[in-house]
């Protein structure tokens, strides 16, 4: 008696087949984070004294408080990391890059207001407000700021994704490693970023570019 033969749908769903999509999945996520792991590790510095004079900073944004009204403690890492680079004599001039698509939030005046509590002065602060992404604050560092060399400045796990994109796309570009909370607390924000590693290379294929360019910024003048 001949066996019928097992539909498309069938042999796809199978447990031999499905378990090796599985397996190429986490293959994919594996090589990604290596990729931007490896590409940026000599290009991130924990100490202020090492890091190399470069003209212009940018912070990336993010909230200033977190969901339940808390203090974000990345927010206040990085702020405080911007301001150690500006008082060590490290950077001239601080881009503040965020998102500002409504009125009511808006990362680069919140990080400016706290900027300044450091008695970093305004004259040397400017603000991004079409930093929507990671790849828009790098893009636009240069496309309209006009900076080919910048600090980044964010937690590693982020700058090691930001300096990746920014070296792809022609910025000389080095990370300044703000503090972050503890492992408890950075585990939902850690695998986040997992996931975000996979979307560079997305992005990367379908050439994907920042969603806003607009007039150009003279920074220092």
């Amino acid at each position: 008696m001949m066996r019928k033969k097992k539909s498309f749908l069938a042999r796809l769903f199978s447990p031999g087949v499905f378990l090796g999509v599985i397996i190429l999945f986490l293959a994919v996520i594996l090589i990604c984070n290596l990729i931007i792991i490896f590409s940026s590790r000599n290009y991130l510095y924990d100490n202020v004294v090492h890091v190399p004079e470069t003209r212009t900073a940018v912070v990336l944004g993010t909230s200033r408080f977190l969901k339940g009204g808390a203090p974000n403690p990345y927010f206040h890492y990085r702020i405080s990391a911007a301001a150690e680079l500006y008082n060590s004599g490290k950077v001239q001039y601080i881009i503040l890059s965020g998102d500002n698509r409504t009125r009511y939030y808006n990362e680069p005046e919140q990080m400016r207001r706290e900027l300044q509590k450091y008695n970093v002065p305004d004259c040397i602060i400017y603000l991004d407000y079409a930093g929507l992404r990671t790849l828009d604050s790098m893009v636009r560092s240069k496309e309209i700021f006009g900076q080919d060399s910048i600090i980044v400045v964010s937690q590693k796990f982020h700058n090691q994704r930001a300096v990746f994109l920014a070296r792809i796309n022609g910025i000389h570009a080095i990370g300044y490693n703000a503090k972050g909370p503890d492992a408890r607390q950075g585990i939902r924000t850690n695998t986040r970023e997992v996931f975000a590693r996979v979307k560079v290379f997305i992005d990367i294929i379908s050439g994907k570019q920042p969603r806003h360019l607009g007039d150009e910024v003279i920074v220092g003048q």
